[in-house]
């Protein structure tokens, strides 16, 4: 079986990472370079596992890769998902799933195709209401691109006027508004198989190369273990396997600043040595579990049973038809009522149902309110007031 790799301008990691697995010498997996050059409707890939760092940039790779999950193979990261996926939706998310994240809002274009008029955007409010849109925020704010990394096009504003000058500057660019949070510690997560979770101290203020500055004392053990639970929280939800999530510490809340990198940065140079060589093993180990069938994306720790799928898979596994597929739908549901039905029955027999209660049915367990009990608490704890986000 084959491991596939498509790369971009990246220097240290790929060669690395092939020559990682190989020199395992396993006996059925082996790895490469993908080679691509044209692919015909249908065609199966070479590859069982495909490992993606650049078709968010070229077009033809992502398409490739979309056919090869339909034939079969397991593409890390989901090209699908990657595809719709952007930072406003990744901040609702986050702030649904408990986990502290800046006041954010997602603002209207400066810019538009030349087949777009004025008559297409009669629903947009004008003008924007820029000051309401701070008052939102607090200041200073950050104004950066809904899509996109490196730092590229992020703006730090202090004023109406100086927000403004930087939407006007963002052209046809999705834009998002942001809280800026001034921490007082920074982390950034490596993600892998969406388990495998390093937290690395990181300073996006000082030059590249000097970002990175491993410290194992940097975090208490408690601040630790909620940035690695919050880490996995959003990696868990949004099914990346290879991603890094940023995260803003302010008064000893981790807000999630930057968790949409589904390519993050690899080189050893600027990740360090040790933390380089944690990357090779651990994302190999995922890579071989995924080509023998030991591990599957969307699956529980320690199982191979996915838990999600597309809907079209459903329609094509085991010659099932959309019919079929709504029909067992509708059964189940039936007999999800009828069970329902029976158990709020034999409640109401022993006389536990009273006026004002709850149905049993539809009680929550003691796990599920602690959880929910503590993720308002940290939403609560999240969205004091302070200065500040950081893009």
């Amino acid at each position: 079986m084959k491991i596939g790799l498509l790369v971009g301008r990246e220097n240290t990691f790929p060669q690395a990472f092939i020559d990682y697995i190989n020199a395992l010498a396993l006996p059925d997996i082996t790895a490469e370079f993908c080679k691509l050059g044209g692919t015909r409707m249908g065609e199966p890939p070479e590859y069982r596992v495909i490992v993606d760092r650049i078709s968010h940039e070229v077009p033809y790779y992502r398409a490739y890769l979309k056919n090869a999950v339909l034939q079969g193979a397991v593409v890390i990261n989901d090209p699908f998902w990657w595809s719709t996926d952007d930072k406003y939706f990744e901040c609702c998310l986050s702030d649904k799933l408990g986990v502290a994240v800046p006041r954010t809002m997602v603002l209207p274009n400066k810019d538009y195709i030349p087949e777009i008029t004025s008559e297409s955007l009669r629903n947009l409010v004008a003008p924007l209401d820029w000051q309401a849109m701070l008052d939102y925020t607090g200041l200073p704010a950050i104004l950066k691109p809904a899509i996109g990394g490196g730092w590229k096009n992020v703006s730090k504003v202090h004023n109406v006027e100086e927000l403004v000058r930087a939407f006007d500057a963002g052209g046809q660019l999705l834009m998002i508004l942001q809280e800026f949070i001034e921490f007082q510690q920074y982390v950034r997560c490596i993600c892998l198989g969406k388990h495998n979770i390093k937290v690395i101290p990181y300073n996006p203020l000082v030059p590249f190369a000097e970002r990175y500055a491993p410290d194992p004392h940097y975090l208490t053990p408690a601040l630790h273990e909620r940035v690695v639970h919050d880490a996995w929280t959003l990696c868990d939800a949004l099914g990346y396997d290879m991603n890094t999530v940023e995260f803003a510490i302010r008064d000893g809340v981790p807000y999630a600043i930057d968790f949409l990198n589904p390519a993050p940065d690899f080189d050893s140079f600027s990740i360090k040595e040790e933390n380089f060589q944690w990357v090779l093993e651990n994302l190999s180990r995922l890579v071989i579990a995924y080509a023998r069938g030991e591990a599957s994306p969307w699956s529980p720790p320690g199982t191979t049973v996915p838990g999600h799928d597309y809907r079209w898979a459903h329609t094509l596994r085991g010659g099932e038809t959309a019919a079929g597929v709504l029909g067992a739908a509708v059964a189940e549901v039936g007999h999800t009522a009828v069970r329902a039905a029976e158990a709020v029955g034999a409640a109401l027999k022993r006389g536990g149902h009273k006026k004002g209660a709850h149905d049993p049915g539809a009680t929550p367990s003691p796990r599920a309110g602690e959880k929910a009990a503590k993720n308002t608490a940290r939403r609560k704890k999240g969205d004091q007031a302070g200065d500040t986000v950081v893009g």
